[in-house]
């Protein structure tokens, strides 16, 4: 028995959505609501967070870029607050390093951008860390690589950019001119 049979409409699991793209938030919504979950969407961490303190969601969908704030630190947080929430990150700018990052925090899987309800509802049935993402066999660009480093250095020093830029051996102000850029495409 898969999710959505083993989901009856007596028992609506909450799903909280966070992704800053209103438009795709809202199509997956629906999507997901026509699952059986009583959903919530939010656009920021910030509302996610006092939304999940309320709600208690057994399950996350979170994008990884969500304005110039990433979404990694809402699946630490999250998971903090209730471990057994099984989370899904999604992302137009996938790696290797944000996926191993991803899951390190807790997340259950990791998408690439576009996914549809079906990829989604297959990815919160499988267990922690199990994987089937076809990882692109190009290599990334020079910039690419430079933006996986440098969050991934940000990571590590729990998001302080001063502690980061110091590690990096980077002026603050440089390093906060690059973590504002988009990332490098492959």
């Amino acid at each position: 028995m898969n999710l959505s049979e083993s989901i009856d409409a007596n028992e609506q699991p909450d799903l909280l959505i966070v992704d800053d793209d209103e438009i795709f938030s809202d199509v997956l919504a629906k999507a997901m609501a026509k699952r059986n979950f009583n959903v919530h969407t939010t656009h920021t961490i910030e509302a996610a967070l006092n939304l999940a303190e309320n709600i208690a969601p057994e399950y996350a969908i979170v994008d990884l870029k969500l304005s110039s704030d990433s979404g990694l630190v809402l699946v630490e947080k999250l998971k903090t607050l209730d471990p057994g929430t099984r989370i899904v990150m999604l992302t137009g700018y996938a790696s290797i390093a944000t996926a191993v990052e991803a899951i390190k925090l807790g997340a259950t899987h990791y998408l690439a951008k576009p996914v549809d309800a079906d990829e989604i509802m297959s990815a919160f049935e499988r267990t922690i860390g199990e994987t089937d993402t076809p990882i692109s066999a190009n290599p990334l660009s020079v910039g690419r690589l430079e933006w996986e480093y440098i969050h991934r250095v940000l990571a590590e020093n729990d998001y302080n950019i001063s502690v980061t830029a110091r590690a990096l051996n980077m002026h603050r102000r440089t390093l906060q001119r690059k973590l504002a850029k988009k990332p490098h495409r492959e």
